[in-house]
């Protein structure tokens, strides 16, 4: 029997209109967006339909929009295909709330306020640091981690094979770009971010976002969630607490992540929210997979109709 995966998006994968049209042709989608204008007590959809750019962008805004569109979609998907099969959830970083929340662990209102606060604790802790970020391409893991060590910086993303993130100093991200050069790395570039994330630059939100998980109900989820700190299931919900506050300065272990799923035999796979990068990163892990998505209508209509047929 085959074994289905949903994936949640991170940050990054933000982008002006995202859900837009989910909501005009959908009216759970428009519900749920009023709902979530409701829980926040400010206008996010706007902001995910209409931008600007600058003001998505902002973590505190970015990661809600994210997790809200990517709830939009997971309701949709099941809206459409009755009682889909899936097996396990996993996120990219802030996607990891929602895949908690779509195991039944955590309730969607809970974690949308969550993650509201999550982004502005990270915003604050950009405020009083000077980080940055780089993606490296063409360097494996133990020669990333050596240009690390030299240049005072910290792995931030294990994305897939050739690809990772690094984090930390403004200043050391520009050198450590350097050094990638000097060793073979095809390229290194700073990413357009506002911070240093899944770095000890991000460490004064953590005491913040522990208090606020204190505060919220968490159950043993349903299915399988994959945590991004140890790229295993998440066990108790006092565990699951835990690896979110230790989640915002760790590295987020992506492709061990996938790989574990694959060795359990998952086989098609799901991605949910805003753009197609985790897609893009499963194809790099194993291009063998199904892999689907859903961001907007014509992608929900190309997976309900290919699930239709896959059964």
């Amino acid at each position: 029997m085959q074994k289905t995966a949903l994936l949640f998006a991170g940050q990054g994968a933000q982008k002006v209109g995202m859900g837009k049209d989910l909501a005009e042709q959908f009216p759970i989608a428009r519900t749920l967006f009023d709902r979530a204008n409701e829980v926040l007590g400010y206008d996010l959809a706007k902001v995910c339909f209409e931008g600007p750019e600058a003001e998505l962008t902002r973590t505190e805004n970015a990661q809600p929009g994210i997790y809200l569109v990517s709830w939009v979609a997971f309701q949709l998907l099941k809206e459409r295909v009755p009682a889909p099969k899936f097996e396990a959830t996993a996120g990219l970083s802030l996607g990891e709330f929602t895949a908690l929340a779509a195991a039944d662990a955590l309730a969607f209102e809970d974690g949308l306020k969550l993650v509201r606060l999550r982004g502005r604790f990270m915003q604050e802790a950009c405020e009083v640091t000077r980080g940055s970020m780089a993606v490296i391409i063409g360097l494996d893991e133990p020669a990333t981690r050596s240009l690390c060590d030299e240049a005072g910086v910290e792995l931030a993303n294990l994305n897939c094979p050739g690809q990772l993130v690094i984090s930390g100093e403004a200043d050391q991200i520009t050198r450590a770009c350097e050094l990638a050069k000097a060793k073979g790395a095809k390229r290194a570039l700073p990413l357009p971010v506002a911070g240093a994330y899944h770095s000890r630059l991000m460490s004064c939100a953590q005491p913040k976002l522990a208090a606020a998980l204190a505060e919220v109900t968490l159950r043993e989820p349903t299915v399988p969630v994959i945590s991004n700190v140890t790229a295993k299931t998440h066990g108790a919900a006092s565990e699951i607490r835990s690896l979110l506050v230790e989640q915002v300065t760790s590295p987020v272990r992506w492709e061990e992540s996938m790989r574990q799923l694959l060795a359990q035999g998952f086989t098609r796979f799901i991605e949910l929210g805003p753009g197609t990068a985790l897609s893009g990163f499963l194809k790099r892990i194993d291009d063998q997979v199904q892999r689907f998505n859903v961001a907007d209508a014509a992608s929900l209509e190309a997976t309900v109709t290919a699930l239709g047929v896959e059964g």
